[in-house]
């Protein structure tokens, strides 16, 4: 669904919610108005936020311009990834097969798991003793 002169996605991973536009243009990626590679800092996570664009093979045909919300940087970056292919699924269908089959069409359903009550965590108990 066209934004304006922009094609937009919505990512999701863990409690990370991304909104990402595209418009064709120089290779531009902004995160809430910060440069992504400063944002994020590792190159592990720019790697993941590029993957899509490396497998359409359109790594400097948009400009890219994201509002993280929620999670950590590594959710925010697979949020990222989600969102960006779902925008570049909302400009041209042919990208669609190749960011299927390369898993980026899907979200990923893993939560963290809650802490019970009695337990230390979700699931580490307290350490038993007998006596």
């Amino acid at each position: 669904m066209p934004v304006g002169n922009y094609n937009y996605g919505t990512g999701r991973r863990k409690n990370a919610v991304a909104r990402v536009f595209i418009k064709p243009g120089k290779g531009d990626i902004v995160v809430n108005g910060i440069p992504a590679d400063d944002y994020f800092g590792r190159d592990s996570l720019s790697l993941v936020i590029r993957q899509p664009l490396a497998v359409t093979e359109t790594a400097n045909m948009f400009d890219i311009k994201v509002t993280l919300a929620g999670g950590g940087k590594a959710g925010q970056a697979g949020a990222l990834r989600h969102g960006l292919a779902r925008a570049l699924c909302d400009m041209d269908l042919k990208y669609r097969p190749a960011l299927k089959s390369a898993g980026f069409m899907t979200r990923d359903p893993r939560m963290v798991e809650r802490k019970k009550y009695g337990q230390r965590g979700a699931r580490a108990r307290f350490q038993f003793s007998k006596r």
